[in-house]
């Protein structure tokens, strides 16, 4: 990276971070045991093993920075600010959820506070976050866009195309690539020509970096520097955190393609056990407990508004 800028956080930060890692673990366990109790209507993609990247990432933003997010969701909203409330309304196809029960899992958004949404196609976000990003550097504002995306993804003509516009035009974008070792069940070496992906921002002349995806402070020190880059007007950066989900691709898979010695392995290097106070645990299931109550509790859509919020 071309600087080392990233600040040291204070306990109550630090605090935080952690305590957000507990909510996107346990948001998501829940949403495991509603869908199978048959509450939610259609599928959900477990972020679970993965949280120390969205809240690392995260924590490096300023309110008024923006994220783009995937079908594997709930942590990014999560860690940029999401109410855990309208999310799980949301998944439960609430009225009172994000997009008024229209979206579900994998297209909540709260543009306010700068969450321009998740997306069910793969690479989806990325072409948004481009834009976005362009849109603050046009506006004369010094907002940076995080673009999250997964190692599927990596081989999207629509990174290329923005990764290419990004460096013409120093947008203040970075590239978040989260290489949880699975696109689906195949597996990432695979269907990539490179054992290292964040070589490829080479090509298009800005910084490319790896970093452990299961250290929160590892993730947070180097999304920093790229951020704090983008924010000085040099341009986009590639982040690649190195990580691994614990659960299927989504809800319903069977999971034969990985070896269990595989995942515990893993599961060693957890990233809350890595960062660790058990006192917030108990508080965070009851946040999550009231948010399903609520979920549960709040009406479906009338079939007057059914029409509303349609653009197209």
């Amino acid at each position: 990276m071309a600087r080392k800028l990233a600040v040291a956080l204070s306990p109550d930060q630090l605090q935080s971070m952690l305590r957000t890692m507990h909510m996107i673990r346990q948001f998501d366990l829940r949403a495991l045991d509603l869908y199978r109790e048959g509450a939610m209507r259609g599928s959900t993609h477990p972020y679970i093993g993965m949280e120390a990247v969205a809240v690392g990432a995260c924590a490096a933003l300023r309110p008024a920075d923006r994220i783009t997010s995937t079908h594997r969701g709930h942590g990014h909203c999560l860690a940029k600010g999401g109410d855990p409330r309208l999310m799980m309304a949301e998944l439960l196809g609430k009225a009172t959820g994000y997009c008024k029960g229209k979206g579900g899992s994998m297209h909540i958004a709260d543009v306010e506070a700068g969450i321009l949404g998740a997306n069910g196609i793969v690479g989806g976000g990325i072409g948004l976050a481009t834009g976005a990003a362009l849109a603050a550097q046009l506006a004369g504002r010094d907002d940076v866009t995080l673009c999250f995306f997964g190692d599927g993804a990596l081989n999207q003509g629509i990174l290329h195309e923005s990764a290419n516009l990004a460096a013409i035009w120093k947008l203040p974008v970075v590239y978040i690539c989260e290489n949880n070792q699975y696109a689906m069940s195949a597996r990432a070496d695979k269907f990539t020509s490179v054992p290292d992906p964040e070589v490829r921002a080479k090509a298009y002349g800005f910084p490319g970096v790896s970093c452990d995806g299961m250290d929160v402070m590892a993730v947070y020190r180097t999304v920093a520097d790229a951020v704090a880059r983008a924010r000085a007007g040099e341009g986009p950066s590639l982040v690649v955190c190195v990580t691994y989900r614990y659960f299927g691709h989504h809800v319903g898979d069977p999971l034969n393609y990985r070896d269990k010695a595989e995942v515990d392995a893993w599961k060693t290097k957890d990233p809350i056990d890595r960062f660790q106070a058990d006192r917030l645990a108990a508080a965070v299931t009851q946040e999550i407990d009231a948010a399903v109550a609520f979920a549960k509790a709040s009406p479906e859509p009338e079939v007057e508004a059914l029409m509303e919020d349609v653009y197209a």
